[in-house]
């Protein structure tokens, strides 16, 4: 199968081909048509996550996905070949189960679920880990209508999802964005203002929240400065390892891609309720590309189209 791979690290991820892998016990084989660019595709190609996981050569990056069962493994309930599907890749180690390949193998159990009718597959392929990285941050703020959010690093996947979810559910959104495009995006999506993150995020959120805000989602920036931004009883939710271990105002965030959170998310993008904001496409061949455009800032969500 064609497959974006490093041998090693360092190297420039390159389209090779790589042995497709049948379905163990209780997994799906998945032909891919879709998939995205996200951080942690960046981290593991740069090494930062050897530390918590097991690396093992060649990596394949990609954690979205969305396409179509190709096979089933034993003891497997609720697939069929033919299904559509889409979710995030979550083996237990770094390696050659990513997305960015013709064929992915899954856990049918966590992390993917059928494609309702009216999701379009490259959307699809661009929701899962953003989508989910979202809703449980979100969760962990437990935010109320006419509460105030931080969204530090508001023009990324998770931080354009998080803040359609709250500005939806009442919540006054105050979004870090630089003047321009940035800035007319985070708006777009709901967000009360802009910040501009070039300049004294800290004095303008002060002056807009002179008693703090609730909830700060920490996704860039110095979360060490952005805590301090919170009123008594705040929290700031951080998917960068900034946790209680920290400040005890703080909860470090790991995306819950359950089947019930990746089904509330395709039902409400195929419901219009919530937007994928796709503002590039790639061909599987650049995805390395992709990848060097993502590390260079990114604006909505970069998707790989495999097929």
């Amino acid at each position: 199968m064609r497959a974006i791979a490093v041998r090693e690290l360092g190297e420039t991820p390159v389209l090779t081909d790589l042995p497709e892998r049948d379905p163990a016990p209780g997994e799906l084989l998945v032909r891919v048509s879709a998939s995205s660019v996200n951080g942690f595709d960046v981290a593991v190609l740069a090494g930062w996550v050897q530390q918590y996981m097991e690396y093992r050569f060649p990596i394949v990056p990609g954690k979205d996905f969305a396409g179509t069962v190709e096979a089933v493994g034993a003891d497997v309930d609720g697939f069929t070949a033919g299904d559509e599907v889409f979710g995030v890749a979550l083996p237990a180690f770094v390696g050659s189960d990513g997305a960015f390949a013709e064929y992915v193998t899954v856990d049918a159990r966590y992390g993917v679920t059928r494609m309702p009718g009216g999701l379009d597959r490259a959307v699809a392929g661009a929701l899962g880990l953003a989508g989910s990285a979202a809703l449980t941050a979100l969760r962990a703020l437990g935010l109320q209508s006419g509460q105030t959010l931080l969204i530090s690093g508001a023009t990324g996947g998770v931080g354009a999802i998080a803040l359609q979810y709250a500005v939806a559910s009442g919540v006054r959104v105050l979004a870090t964005a630089r003047p321009g495009a940035e800035t007319e995006f985070v708006l777009g999506l709901g967000a009360e203002r802009a910040l501009d993150y070039g300049e004294d995020v800290v004095a303008e959120c002060r002056s807009l929240a002179p008693g703090g805000v609730d909830g700060v989602l920490h996704l860039a920036g110095d979360p060490q400065a952005l805590v301090d931004l919170l009123a008594p009883g705040g929290c700031l939710a951080s998917t960068l390892l900034f946790g209680p271990e920290q400040h005890p105002a703080a909860v470090s965030i790991v995306a819950d891609a359950g089947r019930e959170t990746l089904d509330r998310l395709a039902g409400d993008v195929a419901g219009g309720r919530v937007t994928v904001p796709i503002t590039r496409r790639y061909p599987l061949a650049e995805a390395p590309r992709a990848l060097a455009d993502f590390s260079d800032g990114t604006v909505g969500k970069y998707a790989v189209d495999v097929e």
